[in-house]
């Protein structure tokens, strides 16, 4: 006797293979996107969390709806032992996912245009963090006298604007102290060149004559690129913790506290810059902006500080 068949039609489609196609996916972003190391970590780490979300193994395929529900648990609804996302997180979690969808569907792995379902969070403009031109200079200046390797990294932060993650991946090669630039390599693999005033050129070569030379030799090899231009004690390059901490110092010794972090440095770069009479555009090619869009929100910081020395100085204000 025939074995029992059973009825097709009732038998579910068999999902694609979800860590599969996310593998795919963050390929694309490396080799045809151009996107850095960290970056395509933060998407592998968005994405497994969803991968990882009951259901969504055997259902992300069907539609928008595991992605749409995932995004809805994932919100943060106030409550003080809530475990959802800051606004900030959960827009970038819902950028992930989109892309990937989007990707999906392309490639032809899914049959659903899920991506054409999902939107992104909105999110309130936050004017950034930024010091006056005192502050700035009571935190240049907290620094001991022999604390070169502090004194070096805050002066460069601040006169060049670059993010922190850009300051440590610094080599020697990448400094031109008789031509006052450093060469940077930003998001995206994007290089820009950015001028070094002398104040900071004479801090980093107090640090480059100093400690750093000895430093370097712990190494017992011929550095690459002239090696790194800031070093832990350990002769090993600086560390994202070990940067924080310095600046952290710093705020505490200048009386700033919570107020500061490494990025509040470009912030201020940025403004002092546009308040000094700097055009727009330059701003944004100083700093490695893609967008005009982002470097704009700036302008809002000069606006709001212009308010307050007018409300602060006009008579009839």
């Amino acid at each position: 006797m025939a074995g029992h068949r059973p009825n097709l039609a009732t038998v579910p489609a068999r999902s694609p293979d979800l860590e599969r196609a996310i593998d795919g996916y963050l390929t694309f972003l490396a080799v045809e996107r151009g996107l850095a190391p960290a970056t395509i970590r933060a998407y592998r780490g968005d994405l497994a969390d969803f991968g990882a979300a009951n259901g969504v193994a055997t259902r992300w395929a069907a539609g928008p709806d595991a992605a749409l529900q995932y995004l809805a648990g994932r919100t943060r609804r106030g409550r003080r032992d809530d475990p959802g996302l800051a606004p900030t997180s959960l827009r970038r979690r819902a950028a992930a996912l989109k892309g990937f969808y989007r990707f999906a569907f392309g490639e032809g792995v899914i049959a659903v245009d899920v991506a054409a379902h999902l939107d992104l969070p909105r999110m309130p403009r936050l004017l950034p963090e930024t010091l006056t031109q005192p502050e700035t200079e009571r935190l240049l200046a907290a620094p001991p006298e022999d604390a070169l390797l502090d004194r070096a990294l805050l002066e460069l932060l601040y006169a060049a604007g670059l993010r922190i993650s850009e300051a440590l991946r610094l080599d020697l090669e990448d400094l031109s102290l008789d031509g006052a630039f450093v060469r940077v390599i930003g998001k995206g693999d994007r290089e820009r060149l950015v001028p070094v005033g002398e104040v900071a050129l004479d801090a980093i070569r107090a640090w480059l004559d100093g400690p750093r030379g000895a430093l370097i030799q712990l190494q017992h090899v011929q550095p690459h690129r002239g090696g790194p231009v800031f070093l832990a004690r350990t002769g090993k390059r600086l560390a994202r913790q070990q940067a924080w901490a310095i600046v952290k110092r710093a705020a505490a010794t200048a009386g700033l506290n919570d107020r500061v972090s490494p990025h509040t440095l470009r912030h201020s770069f940025a403004t002092h810059l546009l308040e000094g009479g700097a055009d727009l555009r330059i701003v944004q090619e100083l700093l490695g902006h893609a967008s005009i869009s982002t470097t704009q929100l700036y302008t809002h910081v000069t606006g709001e500080r212009i308010r307050e020395v007018y409300a602060r100085a006009h008579p009839r204000a």
